[in-house]
Formats: C-alpha cells, sequence, structure tokens
C-alpha cells in the first residue's frame, strides 16, 4: 500500500533527521513517521502496519534510509505455523506460567523488570537509562488497540508483553522479561504465546516487526515460519532458517 491511497489520504508523512542506527553498527538511518497521532485510528494503523510500519509509543514510523534496505518487515502465518522441536519444549517448559490481560497502566513491578531486562541486554544502548517517563512514552502510551500481558510463576513476575491488533493480525510491539531466565527462553515462548494467541482469535497474522540478516537481534525471526517479508511493496513468503527438525 502506498501513503497516497485510503485510508492514508488525511495522513502527513515526514522524514526524521539522520541517527546512529541502532542494529548496524556504523551505519546511519531515518525514519518515515505518520502524522496527527489523532488521525491514526483502527483502520489507519492497521493499513500501516500492513504497509511495513511500527508503533512505538505514539510515533508510526518505518524506515526510510536512502542506501540501506536491510530492514524488512516480517509476518508469521499463523495457521501453517508448525513449531521445531525446541520451540515444542520451550512451550512445554513454559506452560505453567499464568498470563493475565492488563491495561496499559504504569505498576513499579513491570518498571523495575524493564530496568533490569535493559540493563542485561542493552547495556550501554542508551535505552538502559531509561526513566519513568520513557517507559510511558514507549510502552504505555497508544491510541490504538493495545494490551499489556504479564506472565507470572506463581506470585513472580516473569514477562510482560505489549500487543497492538489491527484488522488481520496482532503486533508485537515489545516484550521484556527476567534476563536471569535465559534457560527458560522466555523470549520464544512469548512469540509462540502470541502466535497461539492470533489463532484462538482466528487472526491470519502476527507481525515482528523487522528482520534484519546481519543483526544477530533481529535475525532469529526467521524461526517462525511461514514467514512473509514485504520486500519491492509486496508481501512474500522468505525462506526458512536452518532448524533442529521437526
Amino acid at each position: 500500500m502506498h501513503p497516497t491511497e485510503p485510508p492514508f489520504q488525511r495522513i502527513q508523512f515526514y522524514l526524521t533527521a539522520q541517527y546512529d542506527c541502532s542494529y548496524l553498527p556504523g551505519r546511519q538511518a531515518r525514519s518515515q513517521v505518520a502524522t496527527p497521532t489523532h488521525l491514526i485510528d483502527g483502520d489507519a494503523y492497521s493499513a500501516l502496519i500492513r504497509a511495513g510500519f511500527r508503533r512505538s509509543g505514539q510515533f508510526t514510523y518505518r524506515p526510510h534510509c536512502e542506501q540501506c534496505h536491510a530492514c524488512v518487515p516480517v509476518r508469521v502465518e499463523v495457521a501453517d505455523f508448525v513449531p521445531n522441536r525446541t520451540q515444542r519444549r520451550c512451550f512445554k517448559r513454559n506452560q505453567h506460567l499464568s498470563a493475565r490481560f492488563l491495561p496499559l497502566d504504569f505498576k513499579e513491578e513491570h518498571y523495575a523488570l524493564y530496568r533490569n531486562y535493559l540493563g542485561s541486554r542493552h547495556a550501554g544502548g542508551g535505552m538502559d537509562r531509561d526513566g519513568p517517563d520513557q517507559y510511558t512514552q514507549f510502552l504505555l502510551s497508544s491510541n490504538v488497540d493495545s494490551v499489556m500481558v504479564e506472565f507470572r510463576d506463581g506470585d513472580t513476575l516473569m514477562m510482560v508483553s505489549v500487543v497492538d491488533q489491527v484488522d488481520d493480525g496482532l503486533s508485537a510491539v515489545y516484550t521484556f522479561f527476567d534476563p536471569e531466565r535465559d534457560r527458560d527462553s522466555l523470549g520464544v515462548y512469548g512469540v509462540l504465546w502470541q502466535i497461539e494467541l492470533a489463532k484462538r482469535l482466528e487472526l491470519p497474522y502476527l507481525y515482528l516487526g523487522y528482520w534484519i540478516a546481519e543483526s544477530r537481534k533481529m535475525a532469529y525471526k526467521k524461526q517462525y515460519p511461514p514467514l512473509e517479508g514485504l520486500v519491492d511493496g509486496r508481501w512474500q513468503l522468505m525462506e526458512p532458517a536452518s532448524t533442529d527438525g521437526a
């Protein structure tokens, strides 16, 4: 979909200044941002997601780098997804976790887990210094159909996911979890759980954001075939990554 087509006709797009790329060291990036925010309702947001945009707080954006096209929007075809052996073990290992849907409200316990996660996974990248205001702007500010899901092991908070619902699927906004539980592969479980949620809601896709072949943080998304990528303006099947078998 092109930004001049409905329902984009009332929405304007601007380009940001260049900034350091978060995923590929030594590169500069730019984003295309949709405005004004109050006009991005459910229909417009769904169309933007299908056009390769993502949401960060109130901002709906997509990469727009003149010399680089490494960011490929991807989505899982949930009806045909079959977990591999490792994923099945991960799902079984974490099925005891209770999941609870919550509104996007600030909770000290959630924020403490977020800071702990960033300190372990993104130390030195800037996000690890996020204060309560930055956390709120990033994850708790939304004008669309968003929900927070918390996962607990008994009374212990293990993981939190923010998920948006669009016309044809779910969009995985952000997930953070206890970094000391690496052996439980909570990040993998979060994706598997959202795939199952999309199936239960009879929605065809789980949008996972951007796949970047050269970025270890983003390359994992090929582990969830069948995966479609938005390439040259068209959603098309991507070659799956090598797996550990059925």
